[in-house]
C-alpha cells in the first residue's frame, strides 16, 4: 500500500506537468468531442449515487505520450492499471465545466491496460459549493492512438450499492454546515480489486450515452456543460502521519502504530475507542486498512476541537473531560484482507476518533493515516523577527491560507468550502505574497465575474449552487481586480473585467437617492460578524449595520465610495477618461453626502446612520479610506477610533480594513502592538486562525490570516510602488522591533530586506532586488532609490 502511494506522487508530478501542456494547446481540443458523456444505465442520474467505470484495451508498445481529455458530474477519481492518478473535475458552473489533460503514458504498458473511474453524484446532499447537471463521465483521446479509450466505445459501469451516505444533520454539529454527507461504506457488497487488471467485470452493464462533449463557445445550444480546461494545478496529495493518541479503551495502541509499522488487533466480541490527535489541524484523505473483523462496526470521526460540558471550544489542547462531535464515517468490513477505506471527499480535523465494535472475527489494523491534500502552493516567502512569536503568527497564518485553498479558496474547510469574495481578497493577497503563485487568484476572479447575472451583481460566493447576494462583497472583487493590477503586469486580463466591474458599480448606482447615499439596498448587506449586528434567526440573516435595510447606512455608502476610487484608476489606466471622471466624481460626492447626514459634531466621529445613535470602527476607517478626514488630521483621528472603546469593533476579518486605514493615516508603527487577537489564539492551543473571537464556529477561516500579509507588506514594508509590481516601495513599519528580514516573490525574483534598528530613529537596511527590478526605500519621511541587486545602507 505505501508503494501504491510513492507510486500516485511520481505520477502526479508527471501529470501536473502535462496539465499545462494541457492547457497551452487548447487549439488541438476539438470544439465538438468524439466522445460522447455516458452515464450508468436505469437509474436516475440526478439522485446520489457511486458508480464505477472501467476500459480495457490493447496496446502494442508502451507509448511515449497517451494524452487523454476527461471529466465527470460531480467527481471523479482516476485510476490506471490500479494506480490512482489523480481527482476531478476542478469545480465550476455549467457554462464553465472544467476537464482535466493528462498525459497517462508513465502508468500503460505493452499488452492489456484498463482505465478505471470512480464516479459519484452527491444529489440532494450535495455540497454548497457543488454545481450539477446529472451524473455522467467522459473521456476524449487527443487523437487516433488515444481514441480507444473514448466515452462510450469499451467503457462499461457498475452501479455500486455498497456507499452510501450519511446526511449531515447526524453529525449534530449545532453550527451552520454546507460541506457535504459523510460516508457508510458496506464491505460486503463492495466490489473489492476493482481497479486491477485481473479484475472480471463481464458482469458489468454497458452505460447509456449522453450527448458529445462540447467546448464552450461551440454553436450548440443544447450542451448542458460548457467545457473548459483546467486552469490550475492537480491538487496535492502526500502522506501525513497521525502524531498522538490523547485517550483510548479497549485497546492499546502504541508508537510504531502511528509510524505505521506495526499492526494493532482488535479481539472479536470487542469494543475499542481511540481518540487521536493529529496536534494541528489538516485536511486528508483519511486511509484506514484493516482485514478481518466480517461484520465489525467501524466510525471514523472528525473534530477542529473537542467540546467541554458547555459545548465550547476552549483550550484546543485539553482534552480531558471533552467530548468529541464531527463529521463522521462509517465503515463495515467484510473480512477480507488488506481493505482500504477512504472517503469520497477529504476530511478537517486535528482530532481523529476511531470507534470499533467486532463481532465473532478479530479485526486487525493495519495502518490509518491522512492523504494530506490542498493547492500546490510553494513557500517562497519568509519572515522573521526578535519576537519569536510573530515568525508563529505568520506561519500560522500560512498554515490557515493552505487549508482555505484547494480547487478554490474556501472560507472554511470544515464547515462551508465556499468561495466567498470577502474572503477571498484576503487570501489571494496572502497566496501572491508567500508563494508569487498566481494562478488561483485569477481562477477566483474569473470564476466571480462569470457569477454575476443579468442585474450585474456578482454572487457572494461562486461557485456554488446556491445563489446568495451580499453587494458590499460583489464590490470587494472589484477591490480584490484592483490588487491583481497592482501586483500582476497583466493588462489583458485586467481589461477583460472592466465591464463587469462597470456592472457592479451600476448597480449600486440605481440605489443612490436624492440624500446622495445609499438607500434601501436589497440583499444582504454583510459587513462584519460583531456582537452588535449579530445573526438573526427570524429574517436568517446578520452581520449587517444599521441602516443596512432601512437605508443611509454610512458603511455601505463609504465602502462603495472606497471601490469607486479603485476603480476610476482603473478605467483612467485602460484609457476610458470619461468613466473615470464619473466614478471618481460618484465618489466624491457620496463621501460629501455621508459627511453632510452622518458627521456628529458633538463626539468628532461619523456615525452609522443619520440617527447618530450607533457608532463604529467601521464607519470612521472607511472615513479615513475615503478621504473624508483631512490628511493633517487623520493621524489622531484614526488613533482615536482606536482608543474610543465606545465604538462597535471590528472583528478578525474587517480589522484588514482598520490596518490600511492606520497605514495610510501614519500609524503603521503601531500593527505590531494591534496583534493580541492573534497573539490570544495561539494562546487557547489553536494552529490556525478562528472565524472570530470565541465563541467561533470554525477554527480555521481564511480571512483571520492576514497578519501574514501584513507582517510582509506593512512590518517589512514590502509594497508595489507601480501598477503590475514594476516598481517596489519598501517602507518598514518596525514599531517596537529591533530586527525584521523578509522575502517575498516577485515575478522577477526575489526581493529580500534585512533591517536592524540603529539607535530609536535609525536603521541600517540591507536590501536585494531581482533583476530588472527597481524602486525607492520609506523611512520617516526620507526616501532612497533602490536598484537592481544588493544595497546596504543607514538612516
Amino acid at each position: 500500500m505505501r508503494t501504491l502511494h510513492r507510486w500516485f506522487w511520481t505520477a502526479a508530478t508527471v501529470v501536473g506537468l502535462i496539465i499545462s501542456f494541457g492547457i497551452s494547446a487548447v487549439s488541438s481540443v476539438p470544439p465538438i468531442w468524439t466522445a460522447r458523456w455516458i452515464a450508468p444505465p436505469q437509474v436516475s442520474l440526478v439522485e446520489y449515487g457511486v458508480f464505477h467505470f472501467r476500459c480495457t484495451f490493447q496496446l502494442l508498445a508502451a507509448p511515449e505520450q497517451f494524452v487523454i481529455h476527461i471529466s465527470a458530474d460531480n467527481r471523479y477519481r482516476l485510476f490506471v492499471n490500479g494506480r490512482p492518478v489523480c481527482t476531478g473535475p476542478a469545480r465550476g458552473d455549467r457554462l464553465h465545466w472544467t476537464y482535466e489533460t493528462l498525459n497517462i503514458a508513465p502508468f500503460l504498458q505493452k499488452g492489456k491496460n484498463v482505465i478505471a473511474a470512480m464516479v459519484w453524484n452527491y444529489g440532494e446532499l450535495a455540497p454548497a459549493a457543488q454545481i450539477s447537471w446529472q451524473t455522467a463521465f467522459i473521456v476524449q483521446g487527443r487523437g487516433k492512438a488515444e481514441a480507444v479509450v473514448n466515452t462510450p466505445g469499451k467503457w462499461k459501469v457498475f452501479v455500486n450499492p455498497a456507499i452510501t451516505p450519511i446526511p449531515p444533520e447526524k453529525f449534530k454539529l449545532n453550527a451552520g454546515y454546507l460541506a457535504g454527507p459523510g460516508d457508510r461504506v458496506n464491505g460486503s457488497v463492495f466490489p473489492w480489486g476493482w481497479t486491477a487488471l485481473t479484475f472480471d467485470d463481464s458482469g458489468w452493464q454497458t452505460p447509456r450515452s449522453l450527448g458529445f462533449g462540447t467546448v464552450r463557445g461551440t454553436a450548440n445550444a443544447g450542451t448542458p456543460r460548457h467545457l473548459v480546461p483546467r486552469s490550475i494545478p492537480l491538487m496535492k496529495e502526500e502522506q501525513e502521519r497521525l502524531q498522538t493518541v490523547a485517550r483510548q479503551y479497549g485497546v492499546e495502541v502504541q508508537k510504531r502504530f502511528l509510524a505505521g509499522k506495526k499492526a494493532i488487533t482488535i479481539p472479536k466480541q470487542t469494543t475499542a475507542v481511540v481518540l487521536f490527535d493529529q496536534r494541528y489541524l489538516t485536511v486528508a484523505y483519511p486511509e484506514l486498512i484493516v482485514s478481518g473483523g466480517k461484520a465489525s462496526f467501524i466510525r471514523l470521526t472528525y473534530a477542529e476541537a473537542l467540546l467541554d460540558e458547555r459545548g465550547q471550544k476552549g483550550n484546543r489542547n485539553e482534552v480531558s473531560k471533552r467530548k468529541m462531535v464531527g463529521v463522521y464515517d462509517i465503515f463495515l468490513p467484510d473480512g477480507g484482507r488488506k481493505r482500504l477505506f477512504r472517503p469520497l471527499w477529504f476530511r478537517t480535523y486535528r482530532y481523529l476518533q476511531l470507534e470499533v465494535r467486532t463481532q465473532n472475527d478479530p479485526l486487525v489494523i493495519h495502518d490509518l493515516y491522512g492523504m494530506a491534500t490542498g493547492y500546490p502552493f510553494e513557500q517562497k516567502a519568509t519572515f522573521s523577527s526578535d519576537d519569536r512569536q510573530l515568525q508563529t503568527i505568520w506561519e500560522t497564518g500560512w498554515r490557515t491560507a493552505q487549508l482555505c485553498a484547494g480547487e478554490t479558496f474556501f472560507d472554511c474547510p470544515y464547515y462551508e468550502q465556499l468561495q466567498y469574495i470577502g474572503d477571498t481578497r484576503i487570501q489571494a493577497l496572502i497566496s501572491l505574497y508567500v508563494s508569487g503563485d498566481d494562478r488561483l487568484m485569477r481562477h477566483a476572479i474569473r470564476q466571480f465575474n462569470d457569477s454575476r447575472t443579468a442585474e450585474g451583481l456578482t454572487r457572494s460566493a461562486w461557485p456554488s449552487r446556491v445563489s446568495r447576494f451580499i453587494p458590499p462583497f460583489s464590490l470587494f472583487w472589484i477591490a480584490m481586480v484592483h490588487d491583481y493590477w497592482m501586483h500582476r503586469d497583466d493588462p489583458a486580463f485586467v481589461e477583460s473585467l472592466l465591464p463587469g466591474i462597470q456592472a457592479v458599480l451600476d448597480w449600486h448606482a440605481q440605489y443612490i437617492d436624492e440624500s446622495g447615499m445609499l438607500h434601501s439596498v436589497p440583499y444582504w448587506n454583510f459587513v462584519d460578524w460583531t456582537k452588535q449586528w449579530s445573526w438573526n434567526e427570524k429574517r436568517q440573516n446578520g452581520g449587517m449595520p444599521p441602516g443596512a435595510e432601512q437605508g443611509y447606512s454610512s458603511i455601505l455608502s463609504l465602502q462603495y465610495a472606497y471601490v469607486l476610487n479603485m476603480a476610476a484608476e482603473l478605467f483612467r489606466t485602460f484609457q476610458e477618461p470619461l468613466l473615470a471622471e464619473y466614478y471618481g466624481n460618484m465618489a466624491y460626492a457620496i463621501r460629501n453626502a455621508t459627511r453632510r447626514m452622518c458627521w456628529d459634531e458633538s463626539r468628532g466621529l461619523l456615525a452609522d446612520t443619520p440617527a447618530k445613535i450607533s457608532f463604529s470602527q467601521h464607519a470612521n476607517l472607511l472615513a479615513v479610506l475615503t478621504n473624508m478626514v483631512g490628511a493633517a488630521d487623520e493621524k489622531s483621528f484614526i488613533q482615536r477610533v482606536l482608543d474610543e472603546r465606545q465604538l462597535i469593533p471590528c472583528t478578525l476579518y474587517y480589522r484588514f480594513y482598520l490596518f490600511r486605514a492606520m497605514i495610510k493615516a501614519g500609524l503603521g508603527d503601531e500593527y505590531v502592538q494591534r496583534l493580541a487577537p492573534w497573539r490570544a489564539m495561539l494562546k487557547s492551543g489553536l494552529s490556525t486562525f478562528a472565524e472570530t473571537r470565541e465563541p467561533t464556529r470554525s477554527d480555521c477561516h481564511g480571512w483571520s490570516a492576514h497578519p501574514t500579509y501584513d507582517l510582509l507588506a506593512t512590518v517589512a514594508g514590502i509594497m508595489p510602488n507601480k501598477p503590475g509590481f514594476k516598481s517596489v516601495r519598501i517602507e518598514p513599519h518596525l514599531g517596537p522591533l529591533r530586527r525584521v528580514q523578509a522575502r517575498v516573490p516577485h515575478p522577477s525574483g526575489n526581493i529580500q530586506v534585512k533591517l536592524e534598528r540603529r539607535n530609536k530613529k535609525g536603521v541600517d537596511a540591507e536590501i536585494v532586488l531581482p533583476a530588472g527590478l527597481t524602486g525607492l526605500f520609506v523611512w520617516q519621511g526620507k526616501t532612497k532609490p533602490l536598484s537592481p541587486g544588493k544595497q546596504e545602507f543607514e538612516f
